[in-house]
């Protein structure tokens, strides 16, 4: 596996780039909007810069890499000759569908998709090679982050998962393998932790801020989930949250309140500069 493309040059998809161009890998880093490719290569670089500030990057390693990551807009000329596909694109079932579909017609990659709740089976079942698609789950922000949640579907073929095991062990990740069931092993617990911290605030239990330090400080989590929910965004967690609880029917998944007023606001946390937590 040499060459390797990720669709959607938003948070996730330009992270994924950077650590796979750092691994030694060739990226085609594809967006419908080339605005926003260009903010994503921009992003890419100031990451890597202050990586090297820090010590944790070579200056060295950051000239290889660079040049390894293109953007394109035209989706046939990113994804010819690549080993991997990995769809990074917002959290629509049929959106997510209709992009494996036009890959295939361009490739016999592994398709891979980045979706943190949606059914891997239901992804599959709009191609013609379904043992090829998986799911490959990364985590914000993916440069600092370790963990790689590997899902399958029940069709996903040996030699594909194991391709992606190599993978994700290349670009220095620790992997966990998870069945295809709603919201995985990392989600449906996280998401139902942050929709109790929410109703806690609701309720006036505690401040945000208390609530995040209990679990910081109480349980050693690495932030709270209420700053983790800002971080993510309170739209894509709300939307996550409807899902989970139609699909497990259970309640402790529906966003409260609360959340729908905020998100209604346009207070969806970091990206707008509000949210639990005041940002700017």
């Amino acid at each position: 596996m040499k060459n390797i493309t990720v669709i959607g040059a938003g948070t996730m998809g330009h992270g994924i780039a950077h650590v796979s161009a750092l691994a030694g890998y060739d990226v085609h880093l594809c967006d419908v909007d080339s605005a926003v490719l260009d903010r994503a290569l921009e992003t890419v670089r100031k990451n890597m810069q202050k990586g090297v500030d820090r010590g944790k990057l070579t200056p060295e390693a950051m000239e290889a890499a660079l040049p390894r990551i293109t953007g394109s807009t035209d989706l046939a000329a990113a994804c010819t000759g690549a080993a991997l596909v990995i769809e990074a694109v917002p959290e629509k079932l049929e959106l997510k569908r209709s992009i494996f579909r036009q890959v295939e017609q361009h490739t016999t990659a592994i398709l891979a998709t980045n979706t943190s709740s949606l059914s891997i089976a239901r992804i599959a079942e709009a191609v013609d090679h379904p043992e090829r698609v998986i799911g490959l789950h990364f985590f914000n922000p993916v440069h600092i982050m370790k963990l790689l949640e590997i899902i399958v579907h029940e069709g996903t073929d040996e030699q594909t998962l194991e391709a992606c095991r190599s993978f994700g062990e290349r670009l220095g990740k620790s992997c966990i393998t998870v069945k295809d069931f709603p919201g995985f092993a990392t989600s449906r617990l996280g998401v139902c932790l942050g929709m109790e911290a929410i109703r806690m605030v609701e309720e006036g239990v505690a401040s945000p801020a208390d609530i995040d330090a209990a679990m910081v400080l109480g349980y050693r989590h690495p932030i709270g989930p209420l700053k983790l929910t800002d971080l993510v965004g309170l739209d894509v967690r709300m939307h996550i949250g409807e899902y989970l609880a139609k699909e497990l029917d259970n309640p402790a998944f529906e966003p409260p309140v609360l959340m729908r007023r905020m998100v209604e606001k346009g207070q969806l946390g970091k990206k707008t500069g509000h949210g639990f937590y005041d940002w700017e």
